[in-house]
Order: structure tokens, then C-alpha cells, then sequence
């Protein structure tokens, strides 16, 4: 009784040191929450309240632009040294679906041994997740290409791509707000969080800015049955008629279209009326529209640049969302890893512990000195062993897969799909920077590096740009125009041109000269050196009546708006609530591994204080049995726990959105898929085997 007694006022000092927290955290942490709150200033307002310190603007996610390829996407094919260039597609690389040598030179003597830092930067390099939205950046590369044409937004995918298995999170990862999904479908201006923004880009027409240059060559030969004579003189009119017709148009921000055409024929005829054949005409117009209510202004024919680059924008920020995202997923599914790998050794350990003793229940029998049904006992002890040693190394083996798809590209060679997967690090219980810093200055740090709100204030910035688009288109059509002209006859006299006399009689053929002979020549110079001008002003007038088309779009586009200002505030209070939350499950994960490790150390003296008794015949089968059972549930409490820890720690890093720089990631790197630089993870600890248990003496007296 004296052991037994030793041994329960050990655990219960154990386990209050393991709950002790200091006092200072606690005051900070740990409060009623049926006691009334004080009294306290605003620190951080969200609202725009200018009585309010305002919550700092998110950071930008630099550099601008991150590049993924050497190819610029946002910028055309030059006509320059290959004039046909612009007409001539982009041939582009087939992706890598190959694994990295990185991830050989991990293999050794058939086993992966991986570090975190290792499975953090195989998964930069390797992850298909990470490399789908590696080429969103290129895609919206072309959206602006696409818009410095006046041509309006096709729009990319902004959502998280989530297509690694295991390791998954609960934090916030709505894609971004506005413009974004979390299944990475759909443009950047349509689907987030319940949102539907249908009239992003919406607004008058742009005209378009790219020139154009138009051209027609046609030969036609006709002969058409005259029902007089009156006009060609002639009963089958027989005309061959070549034209040439060019163009020429320009559209420019102002809101202003230029064309300028040009065109010319030259026909040959059997009419007897005709002054010339064969004939040659040319004329040409110089028109510019401008548009002087919709339509009009430099900034609202320039929107859709504006937007392609909020989007590009909104892109490298939701790359980063990605990058926050996988490095999580993959660190999560390490520590899942490194919990199946303790709790198979654990199993084992208990295996052995268990075969021990019924080695030992058997020579006793086989002596006399044990009753059958103590072996009968430690037998099915031993059957239970080996079937949870069965289950555990069959999720150990999962584990090891599921970290496998997330760092590797291919997984077909036998040699890598079958080495086993030793991790290398385990958490350390130190205590993070984050657990001691005040809750305001944590809300900030999560307010200005959070990507879903830098790509929702950005989503806004769209939206303001549309609301400004839809009220221009409220107005009527209202266009301006000047032409001016030109125009000239010319050509060979008609060989069967016939001349009449006063009465109007045929008089017969006509003699040469009776028509000027007219050079092409002279013809064009005719058409230019304003001999026969063509000009003219205008003004264009269209007023819709009722206008309910541009009423029921304006309209939504303001109520668009307002959905995404709630939206924004909304992320803002669930990233309060999580980073809160997150602060405090620290704290409590870390009182949990710690208690954990104490019922632990207090099951294996106790294991250890009883099979002593056993082998002095003061125990029995039953009671060591029943302390190993203790033991292995110690161990599974302590490896839960221990993850619970780790994969808390990670979500925490993940609303701070700081992980890619605590762990040295270089997020241009990542954009190029070329890693050079090692992460470096804090934090870690070697692993260790479990120690022997210590011996049990007398406990000092509690803590008050």
C-alpha cells in the first residue's frame, strides 16, 4: 500500500505542474466569461469610422508581377525583324511531370529520410496544386495583353486549388473573397463565399485599340440582259469590274474612332452610254466619331486595363493564398506522419511488452508455479497487440502515400513508391513569439498579411471601377462625327460610245477625244487634291425611352458593392475570431501535451513498479496486463496531443499568413518552380526514444 500510495501523490504533482501556467499569462489568457468587461478604448476599426484608429491597409503582395515563365505574357509579338510574327502562335513547354533530384538524393538504403524543411521544399518544387496555380500568373499575363487591345476580361481562376489529399485545415480559405473559389473554377470577378459579381467589366463598349487594316480584291464578270435599250444601249450589258478597297481603323482611350478607307475600280463595258471604257474610279474617306456622353472619357475606355491589373494583382495575391495554403497542408500531413510513425513504434513496444510476458507466464507453467488461465490472459493480450500493430502500420503505410502525392510529381517508379518514409523532426514544445503577444497586435498582423483581404480590397477597387462604368451607361448615345473626301473619274475613251445630235438621235460612233483621257495617275491625284471634295458634320442621337436595361445594371452593380463590403467585414471578424482562438488553443494544446507526457511517465512507473511486484509473486497477470494497458492508452494520449499541438501551431501561422517568412520561403522562387534557397523551419527538435521510467520517491509537498 506504501508503493501504491507513492505513486498517486506523484501523479497528482505531475499533473498540477503540467496545468501551471505563469501568472502573467494567465491574466492575459484566462478570464470569466460571465464577468461584465471593462471599459476599453477601440483599437482597431474596420469600418472606415474616422473617430476610430483604423485597421492597417493589407500588404501588397510584392514583387509585381511574379513571373513564372521568361515569357512575358503582357506583352504582343513585335512585327520588328519578323514582320509576320504577331499572325504566329506561341509554342510552350510541356509541363514537368517528372520528380525533382532532390527528391532522389533523399533515398537511402530504401528509406526517405525527410525533414520537414525537405517535404516544405519538395512541395515547392513538385506539389500539382502548387503548380496549377504556378500558371494562373501566366493566364492573367494574357488578360492584360487582352485588354491593351480593348477587348474586354475572359477572367482566372483565384480560389484555392485543393486537390492534395490529407492534411486538410479549417481555417478561413473562401478564395480571396469576391473572386474566388474554393475549388479554383470560374474568373476572378464571379464566384466567392455565396457571391456572384455578374456585372464585373460590365459598362458601355470599349472601342477597340488595336488598328486594324482591311483590304479587298475582287474581279467580277457579268453580262446582264437589259430590259431597254434606253440606258446602255446595248439589249445584254457586259461589264468586267476589278475593285481594290482598303481600310484603315484606330480606336483610341478618348473614346474616339478614326476610319479611313480607300477604294478603287476599274470596269470595262459594252454599253454604248458609257464615257469610258474601260473606267477607273477612286475615292477615299477620312470619318472620326467621337462619343461626347456614353462612352466619353480616357479613364472609362481605359477601365479594362485597370481591371486586368487589379486582377493580376488579385493573382499573385491568391498565389500566395496557395503557397500559405499547401505549405500547411503538407506540414500538417508531417505531423500526421510523425504521429502514425510514433504510434507504430508505441504498438511495438507494447507487442514486445506483452510477448514478454506470456514468455514468462509460460516457463512459469511449464514449472507449475502459474495457474493456465494467466497464459490464457497474456495470450490474448498478445493477439490484441498484434492485430493494433497490424492496423497501425497499415496507417503509417497511408501516411507515408499521402506525404508521398503531396511532394512528389510521379510516383510510378517501384523503388520510390515503396521506400518507406522516416521523418525526422518532431515539435518542440517551446514557447512560440505569437503566444506572448497581445491579442490587438496579433489582429493587425493578421489584417495586414492576409491575403483574402488584400484580394477582396483589391475585388472592391473592381467593383467601384464598374459602379463608375454602369452610371456612365445611364446616359444617352450621344456621337459626333466629321468626314471629309474624296473623289475621281478617269480612264480610256469607249471605243463604242455613240454620239447623238440635238434631237437626241445616234449620230454614230464617237470621234477620240470626245472624252478626256484619264490616267490612273490623274485619277488619284484628282481623288487627294480636293477637286471634287466630299466632307460633311454630324451628330448621332439615341435616347432609349424607358433605359430599364441600364437602370436594372446600375443598380446591381450598387448592390454587388455593398455584398462586398459586408463580405470584407465579415472576413474581418472571422479572422478576429480565429487568431484569438487560435492564441488560446496554444496555450491549451501545450497544458495538454504536457499533462499528457505526465500520465504517461506516471503509467510506464507505474507498469514498471508492477511487474517488479510481479516477478516477487506480489502482483498478477491481470494487473500487469491491465498497467500495460494504461501505458499504451498513455501513449496514444500523448501522441494525439503532441499533433493537436503541432497542427494548431501550423493554423495559426496560416491566419498570420507569416509562414512563408518564419520558414524562408521566397515567394518569386516559388513562382518559378526553381528553389534554391532551403527552408529554414523553427521550432524542431531531434526525435528521441521514450526515457525509462524514474524512480518513485516520496513527493514534496504541493504547490499552493
Amino acid at each position: 500500500m506504501r508503493l501504491k500510495d507513492l505513486q498517486a501523490a506523484t501523479s497528482v504533482v505531475l499533473l498540477l505542474m503540467s496545468v501551471t501556467t505563469p501568472s502573467s499569462l494567465a491574466q492575459q489568457t484566462q478570464t470569466s466569461p460571465t464577468v461584465p468587461a471593462a471599459s476599453q478604448p477601440t483599437v482597431i476599426d474596420t469600418t472606415g469610422n474616422p473617430a476610430f484608429p483604423q485597421a492597417p491597409a493589407p500588404k501588397a503582395t510584392e514583387p509585381l508581377y511574379l513571373r513564372d515563365t521568361k515569357v512575358d505574357y503582357t506583352q504582343p509579338k513585335s512585327h520588328l525583324w519578323n514582320p509576320i510574327a504577331p499572325y504566329t502562335p506561341r509554342s510552350l513547354e510541356q509541363p514537368r511531370l517528372g520528380n525533382t533530384p532532390r527528391l532522389d538524393q533523399l533515398l537511402r538504403d530504401g528509406k526517405i529520410y525527410l525533414s520537414l524543411a525537405d517535404a516544405v521544399q519538395l512541395a515547392l518544387e513538385n506539389n500539382y496544386d502548387i503548380e496549377i496555380a504556378r500558371i494562373n500568373l501566366d493566364i492573367a499575363d494574357t488578360d492584360i495583353l487582352r485588354t491593351k487591345g480593348g477587348s474586354t476580361l475572359r477572367g482566372v481562376s483565384t480560389g484555392l486549388v485543393t486537390n492534395t489529399l490529407g492534411g486538410t485545415t479549417s481555417t478561413v480559405s473562401g478564395g480571396g473573397g469576391p473572386g474566388g473559389t474554393s475549388s479554383a473554377s470560374g474568373g476572378s470577378g464571379t464566384g466567392a463565399s455565396g457571391l456572384v459579381l455578374s456585372t464585373n467589366a460590365g459598362g458601355p463598349a470599349v472601342e477597340p485599340l488595336d488598328p486594324v487594316l482591311t483590304g479587298t480584291l475582287q474581279y467580277e464578270a457579268a453580262n446582264t440582259q437589259q430590259a431597254t435599250t434606253f440606258i446602255t444601249g446595248t439589249n445584254t450589258l457586259n461589264q468586267n469590274t476589278g475593285s481594290y478597297n482598303f481600310g484603315y481603323q484606330q480606336g483610341f482611350r478618348t473614346g474616339t474612332l478614326f476610319n479611313f478607307t480607300f477604294n478603287n475600280s476599274r470596269t470595262t463595258t459594252n454599253s454604248l452610254r458609257s464615257n469610258y471604257s474601260p473606267q477607273v474610279n477612286s475615292t477615299f474617306q477620312a470619318r472620326a466619331t467621337q462619343h461626347l456622353l456614353q462612352g466619353f472619357g480616357l479613364w472609362l475606355n481605359s477601365r479594362y486595363i485597370i481591371q486586368a491589373k487589379n486582377d493580376r494583382r488579385i493573382t499573385d495575391s491568391a498565389f500566395r493564398q496557395q503557397l500559405l495554403y499547401t505549405v500547411s497542408q503538407v506540414e500538417n500531413i508531417y505531423w500526421g506522419l510523425v504521429s502514425a510513425y510514433e504510434d507504430e513504434q508505441a504498438k511495438e513496444r507494447a507487442l514486445a511488452q506483452s510477448t514478454q510476458l506470456t514468455s514468462d507466464n509460460r516457463k512459469q507453467l511449464e514449472i507449475g508455479t502459474l495457474a493456465p488461465l494467466d497464459v490464457v490472459n497474456s495470450d490474448a493480450a498478445v493477439a490484441t497487440d498484434k492485430q493494433a500493430l497490424v492496423a497501425s502500420k497499415t496507417n503509417l503505410e497511408y501516411q507515408q502515400l499521402l506525404m508521398k502525392q503531396a511532394v512528389a510529381r510521379n510516383l510510378n517508379d517501384p523503388q520510390l513508391s515503396n521506400a518507406p518514409v522516416i521523418p525526422t523532426d518532431r515539435v518542440s514544445l517551446d514557447r512560440l513569439p505569437e503566444e506572448d503577444t497581445p491579442i490587438e497586435d496579433l489582429v493587425k498582423q493578421a489584417y495586414a498579411n492576409n491575403p483574402q483581404i488584400e484580394q477582396a480590397s483589391l475585388n472592391m477597387k473592381n467593383n467601384e471601377i464598374t459602379i463608375k462604368a454602369f452610371k456612365n451607361n445611364l446616359l444617352p448615345t450621344v456621337d459626333a462625327y466629321a468626314f471629309y473626301g474624296g473623289s475621281a473619274l478617269g480612264g480610256a475613251q469607249n471605243p463604242a460610245l455613240q454620239c447623238t445630235d440635238a434631237s437626241g438621235n445616234a449620230t454614230g460612233p464617237c470621234p477620240p477625244g470626245t472624252s478626256p483621257n484619264a490616267s490612273y495617275g490623274n485619277t488619284l491625284k484628282n481623288t487627294f487634291n480636293n477637286s471634287f471634295p466630299d466632307k460633311g458634320v454630324g451628330v448621332n442621337i439615341t435616347i432609349p425611352l424607358r433605359n430599364r436595361v441600364a437602370q436594372a445594371d446600375q443598380a446591381r452593380s450598387q448592390l454587388e458593392y455593398r455584398q462586398s463590403q459586408m463580405r470584407l467585414q465579415q472576413l474581418y471578424t472571422q479572422i478576429r475570431i480565429q487568431v484569438i482562438n487560435g492564441q488560446y488553443a496554444l496555450t491549451n494544446d501545450r497544458a495538454q501535451v504536457q499533462s499528457a507526457q505526465a500520465s504517461r511517465d506516471y503509467a510506464a512507473q507505474s507498469l514498471d513498479a508492477e511487474q517488479k511486484k510481479y516477478r516477487l509473486g506480489a502482483s498478477t497477470t491481470a494487473l500487469v496486463l491491465q498497467q500495460q494497458r494504461s501505458l499504451a492508452t498513455a501513449d496514444n494520449t500523448l501522441i494525439s496531443a503532441t499533433a493537436v499541438y503541432a497542427n494548431d501551431r501550423v493554423a495559426l501561422g496560416q491566419l498570420l499568413s507569416n509562414l512563408l517568412d518564419k520558414y524562408g520561403v521566397r515567394i518569386e522562387e516559388a513562382a518559378s518552380g526553381d528553389i534554391s534557397t532551403q527552408p529554414a523551419i523553427p521550432g524542431l527538435t531531434a526525435p528521441k526514444a521514450p526515457a525509462p521510467p524514474k524512480p518513485i520517491t516520496a513527493p514534496s509537498a504541493p504547490p499552493k
